[in-house]
């Protein structure tokens, strides 16, 4: 791909367009074939959002990250997974709720932004060896990095036990019409047609955006944190788009939640136990963890905004728009 890209400064901006369009078709097959699932099988749409949506939406996070710790770029695995979240929360959510306000549903609230929240704290807890040496960057050595991975499959566990006790309540109270549902061999043509879509899509944007940034003498940590951040969380923002105009808003919201913290425990979680991810050999390191906490600071807002009334409605998507654009400033010119 980067051999195609360097024949003509015309042809990254083409491939981008590409990617554009493959992302934004490959998500309205993506939200269809889930939601199709989920009714057939009367499984809770939040599960779906949560669990198969976020895991493939956040497929571009693993391979950017992972490749990246393994080819010790570690600026480009880190900030990936930190601007990628930060992206997932304002932008996503944010233009979700300017579209339509955002209902929150119990489980979220009480279940998996709390689990958010935790792995953030945690992220940053590994990230400078809990403070042992002062607010400085460490090393997300192969122990955390499993830990991460563990903490992953329990959280998985939960929302499988969950699932099929909600499965139970959905069996129980369904009076709905099966004519409208589309088959199984369908729903997993349109799922697995989607991800291919959303895939290739995502490995455009982001080859070409780099390629672009580059060009324009971007560095490692800004790429990470702008341009590949921004390709590899268009999946989801896409996604969450087409889910909220679909009225599927848990599809949305779960989307957003269940790949962040996917991001943290697997995508960092694997990138670290693959390869020990040392912050302190980052140009500016100390940004590094700065970005972190905003990124925490950013989580509780939004906690903050759903806390109130359940609910994000247009001006508070608006207002976090708007603090994203805020922080695309600052990290352009610190």
């Amino acid at each position: 791909m980067s051999q195609l890209l360097s024949v003509s400064p015309v042809i990254p901006y083409i491939v981008l367009v590409i990617g554009f369009i493959l992302l934004v078709k490959g998500a309205d097959y993506f939200v269809e074939g889930c939601s199709g699932i989920a009714k057939l099988f009367h499984i809770p749409t939040i599960i779906i959002g949560l669990t198969v949506a976020a895991f493939g939406t956040s497929a571009p996070e693993a391979a950017v990250s992972i490749t990246s710790s393994l080819k010790g770029a570690n600026a480009m695995a880190v900030s990936n997974v930190v601007g990628s979240n930060i992206f997932n929360l304002l932008i996503v959510v944010g233009l979700c709720a300017v579209i339509k306000p955002v209902k929150v549903t119990a489980d979220i609230i009480k279940r998996d932004y709390p689990v958010c929240i935790s792995v953030t704290v945690l992220m940053i807890l590994f990230s400078t060896g809990f403070f042992l040496n002062g607010f400085k960057p460490g090393t997300l050595n192969r122990v955390y990095g499993i830990i991460l991975l563990i903490l992953f499959i329990s959280y998985l566990a939960i929302l499988v036990n969950n699932t099929l006790k909600n499965r139970k309540e959905l069996l129980e109270n369904d009076d709905s019409d099966t004519g409208n549902k589309i088959s199984v061999p369908k729903c997993l043509f349109f799922i697995a047609a989607g991800l291919t879509a959303i895939a290739l899509g995502g490995d455009f944007v982001v080859d070409s955006a780099t390629e672009i940034a580059r060009s324009l003498g971007m560095t490692e940590t800004l790429i990470g944190l702008t341009i590949v951040a921004f390709g590899t969380s268009l999946p989801e923002l896409v996604t969450s788009i087409v889910a909220s105009k679909k009225g599927e808003n848990d599809l949305a919201v779960g989307n957003v939640v269940g790949s962040n913290i996917f991001n943290i425990l697997f995508v960092l979680g694997m990138a670290a136990a693959v390869c020990p991810i040392d912050l302190s050999t980052i140009i500016n390191p100390m940004f590094t963890l700065y970005d972190m906490i905003i990124l925490l600071i950013v989580t509780v807002i939004v906690n903050i905004f759903i806390l109130i009334k359940r609910n994000i409605n247009r001006l508070e998507g608006a207002l976090m728009v708007i603090i994203y654009a805020s922080y695309m400033a600052y990290i352009i010119i610190r």
